[in-house]
């Protein structure tokens, strides 16, 4: 395990195929996330890297370890709307605002120069999620609004807890985002 990286030296880029595997270990090193299998997770990393963001660190010997993850893309006829579907921190990396660096990471991209909106599904109990979003929405001014989506009976058989929306928007990406 990687101890103490500081900001400066974690690179955000788009992911790639070579970082699902990775990923996969992170999302399950990462409660409460749930789990995907590794081929979605090859496709978040190659069908939708222009919308997700890996965030690694570079050793001595030069191996990269991922330390952070946003998968997200464009809904279908939604230009405006970025939807993030997870977002997973090493526990090496907590505490820096690395979710919060990656998301604006996210939206500086060419691929999100309409983007107005955030949206993403947090069960209630995913206190992180709530607060890595109410605070990203804070620090850029943007309205937030939340309802219940996916309901835990009708959607999920009673597998799963409900999903609330959360939008986040409108808002106005500046040329260059605070770091």
């Amino acid at each position: 395990m990687i101890q103490g990286i500081q900001k400066p030296a974690i690179l955000l880029r788009p992911p790639t195929a070579d970082d699902a595997a990775t990923l996969h270990q992170l999302v399950a090193d990462c409660p409460p996330l749930d789990p995907n299998s590794l081929y979605c997770n090859l496709l978040h990393c190659t069908h939708f890297s222009g919308t997700s963001v890996a965030a690694v660190h570079s050793d001595s010997q030069g191996q990269e370890h991922l330390l952070g993850f946003i998968s997200a893309y464009l809904p279908p006829g939604q230009p405006d709307t970025l939807f993030v579907w997870q977002v997973a921190v090493a526990e090496a990396a907590r505490g820096q605002r690395l979710a919060s660096r990656m998301l604006d990471d996210i939206l500086m991209r060419p691929a999100c120069q309409d983007v107005r909106y955030v949206n993403t599904t947090i069960t209630p109990g995913n206190q992180a999620s709530w607060a890595l979003f109410e605070s990203w929405a804070r620090q850029h001014g943007a309205p937030t609004s939340s309802q219940v989506h996916f309901e835990r009976e009708r959607h999920f058989q009673g597998r799963h807890d409900d999903e609330h929306l959360v939008r986040i928007g409108p808002f106005e990406i500046a040329a260059e985002l605070p770091t």
